[in-house]
C-alpha cells in the first residue's frame, strides 16, 4: 500500500490537504475549454437555446458537489467566479470592459460564493424536515435553553465548538448551522422546499448583488470618472429599490 497526494472518488478530486486545488483547476479548465466550444456555436443559437447549453456545460460543472468548497479561500472561488463570469458575458454579449455585476444581476442568478451557500442551507432545510440521509441528521441539533426564550422559537441550531479550526470550521456540523442561524426566520420557516428555495434565492440575490455593486463603486472611485460613478450609484439605487419590491412580494 502507498500514499498519495490526491484521489479522485464521484468525480471530485480530493487532496491531502482538502484545499481541492486540483478539483478546481480541473472545473476550470475543462470549462473553459467547454465555452470555446459553445462560442463557436453562438451564431447558430437562439438566446434559450444558448443559455440551455451554457447550463448543461458550465453551470451544472459550477455546482456539482459544489458544498465540498465551504470556507475554502477567495482566490480559489474566484477562478471558478472567472468561469461563471465569462459564460454570463458569453450569454448576454457583454464586452469585457464592461462591469460583471450588472450582468450577472441581469440574468437572475447566484455568483458562486453565493451558489456554494445555498447548497448548504438546502442540506439543512432538508435535514430539519425529515428528507435528509439520515448520516446528516445525527450533525444537527436545535438550540436547548433552559427557560422560554424569545430565541426558543426561532428555528434556530446549536452550533458546535470548533476552537477556530480551519477545517473543522468547514465541516457541515458546523458551517450549516452557523450560516443556518444567519438568515431570517421567514426564510428558515417556510412551509415547503420550493417555498424555501424561492425565499433563500431572494434574500441572497439581495445581499450578493448589493455588496457586488458597493465593491464596484469602490473600485470606480479610486479609477474612474464621476460620471461613470454615478452611473453605477443609479443602478444602486434601482437595486435597492427592487430588492424592496421583492422583499414585500415574499413576504405577501
Amino acid at each position: 500500500m502507498h500514499s498519495v497526494n490526491a484521489a479522485n472518488t464521484a468525480g471530485v478530486i480530493f487532496d491531502s490537504k482538502l484545499n481541492f486545488g486540483k478539483q478546481i483547476n480541473a472545473v476550470v479548465r475543462s470549462s473553459f475549454f467547454q465555452l470555446r466550444q459553445i462560442a463557436k456555436l453562438k451564431p447558430l443559437l437562439s438566446f434559450k437555446d444558448l443559455e440551455t447549453f451554457i447550463h448543461a456545460f458550465i453551470s451544472s460543472r459550477l455546482d456539482y458537489s459544489n458544498a465540498l468548497y465551504m470556507g475554502l479561500n477567495h482566490s480559489s472561488l474566484y477562478r471558478l467566479q472567472l468561469v461563471q463570469n465569462a459564460a454570463a458575458r458569453l450569454l448576454t454579449g457583454a464586452k469585457k470592459r464592461e462591469h460583471i455585476s450588472p450582468v450577472l444581476a441581469s440574468l437572475h442568478g447566484l455568483p458562486v460564493h453565493y451558489r456554494i451557500h445555498f447548497k448548504i442551507f438546502l442540506f439543512v432545510y432538508k435535514d430539519l424536515n425529515g428528507v435528509a440521509p439520515s448520516y446528516l441528521s445525527e450533525l444537527l441539533s436545535y438550540q436547548q435553553t433552559p427557560r422560554s426564550l424569545r430565541s426558543s422559537d426561532k428555528f434556530l441550531l446549536q452550533i458546535p465548538r470548533s476552537r477556530l479550526n480551519f477545517k473543522v470550521d468547514r465541516a457541515f456540523s458546523v458551517a450549516g448551522p452557523r450560516l443556518w442561524n444567519s438568515i431570517p426566520l421567514d426564510v428558515r420557516s417556510a412551509p415547503s422546499i420550493p417555498v424555501f428555495k424561492s425565499r433563500l434565492k431572494t434574500y441572497l440575490y439581495s445581499l450578493a448583488f448589493t455588496l457586488m455593486f458597493i465593491e464596484d463603486y469602490m473600485v470606480l472611485k479610486a479609477h474612474h470618472t464621476e460620471r461613470t460613478i454615478t452611473r453605477v450609484m443609479l443602478l444602486c439605487i434601482l437595486h435597492n429599490t427592487l430588492n424592496k419590491y421583492l422583499t414585500k412580494q415574499l413576504l405577501l
